[in-house]
């Protein structure tokens, strides 16, 4: 067997796939790699083979040993937002409905109240300004509070504990941030069980036979999966549509073309600081890619490098808004697929909407060289994202 490529593979900035990755990719599906946690997986990269094994059942969220599990952070993350969901076909049953068209329709409007009120005070300061700490945390807090029945005053309180938990450089701080967005979750299930409003959480708990532990897992999941996920996302499409000469104007002129700019700026989204992917564990033998994979072997799916893959999207490291993306991998894939897709993009559509509409002459305040990623964070996202107007 091959000596193992050590991750993570130097890129070139925040917007473009590491060369090593591409050249990588050019070789072949699946490769042996070693994490920089020292363990040896297997890194899929070819968008037919992530697309198959995101709806696979030869492998698991969860560690089988979970004393090997030597990438920290992802793999931790996962089997414990994962470990509630023994039956995870009932449970996605549970929240599908939460998300449905006419759910999101419900929630646009209270949407783009905040969004507005959020560039009210963007138009307000002098420039440049850091649209990351403007509008990219602080929308989705607020949107979560509203949809979930979260008290506005708690907003600040649960993103932080989000934030610890998402940590991959520090286990003790990742574990405490579980503990602590838990626990908030435990207490607030028991508030709605005794006081129910309107709202997801609410509904949630008065569905027939769900259990409370049910409940607070799903709560935190929705918590981690719809703040973390979506800040990083919305400083991604802001900055890789500023970046690609034209694209700013062509939504600023045409507003129909915002959601095809979203699904776009998701596929190419920006690298993970990790070079990794979406961490799985092996329940058999099997073979893919033209590598055998064994049982209890860990598997990296690398969803980004997947919506790199040429064979799928020619040039696909330039943003077109026009370009068709109904094979993107960004939001997962079958039973997998994200389930709060709707509330994403829902979200990114307003803001890009908005954005594009009160501020035509947006632009960068730093060189795309100068932005960073954030490297201690399982999501990944830029630090910080100062432009001008």
């Amino acid at each position: 067997m091959s000596t193992p490529v050590q991750l993570p593979l130097e890129q070139e900035n925040v917007l473009h796939l590491a060369p090593g990755m591409r050249e990588l990719q050019s070789q072949g599906a699946v490769h042996r790699v070693r994490t920089p946690a020292g363990a040896e997986a297997w890194l899929v990269t070819g968008h037919a083979e992530v697309r198959q094994l995101l709806d696979d059942d030869r492998l698991s969220r969860s560690n089988p040993d979970p004393q090997a599990a030597k990438d920290g952070g992802a793999a931790l993350l996962a089997s414990l937002l994962d470990g509630f969901a023994t039956d995870h076909g009932r449970l996605r049953a549970l929240l599908e409905p939460h998300f449905s068209p006419e759910r999101m329709q419900e929630l646009r409007p209270h949407v783009e109240k905040l969004s507005a009120q959020l560039l009210d005070e963007l138009a307000a300061r002098r420039p440049p300004v850091d649209l990351r700490e403007a509008v990219a945390t602080a929308l989705p807090v607020l949107v979560l509070c509203e949809w979930l029945g979260v008290p506005q005053q708690d907003a600040g309180r649960f993103g932080e504990w989000i934030q610890a938990a998402a940590t991959t450089s520090d286990p003790v701080r990742a574990k405490q941030g579980l503990g602590g967005l838990f626990g908030y979750c435990k207490q607030l299930v028991a508030d709605k069980r005794l006081d129910p409003g309107d709202d997801a959480i609410s509904r949630i708990c008065a569905t027939e036979g769900i259990e409370d532990d049910e409940v607070l897992g799903l709560t935190a999941l929705l918590l981690f999966g719809g703040y973390e996920t979506t800040v990083a996302r919305i400083g991604t499409c802001v900055v890789l549509l500023l970046d690609e000469p034209g694209q700013w104007q062509a939504l600023h002129d045409d507003p129909a073309l915002v959601p095809g700019a979203v699904e776009e700026t998701l596929r190419r989204s920006m690298p993970n600081p990790h070079n990794g992917g979406m961490p799985r564990f092996a329940v058999t033998d099997f073979e893919i890619g033209g590598v055998t994979i064994r049982a209890g072997d860990f598997v990296m799916l690398n969803v980004i490098a997947a919506n790199h893959d040429e064979t799928v999207f020619p040039d696909p490291g330039r943003v077109d808004v026009t370009r068709d993306t109904s094979a993107s991998l960004a939001f997962g894939h079958g039973a997998y697929n994200c389930v709060g897709a709707a509330l994403a993009r829902m979200q990114l559509q307003v803001v890009l909407t908005q954005l594009t509409a009160r501020f035509p002459g947006l632009r960068l305040a730093a060189g795309v060289d100068e932005l960073g990623l954030r490297h201690d964070t399982l999501i990944g996202g830029l630090v910080e994202l100062p432009v001008t107007w």
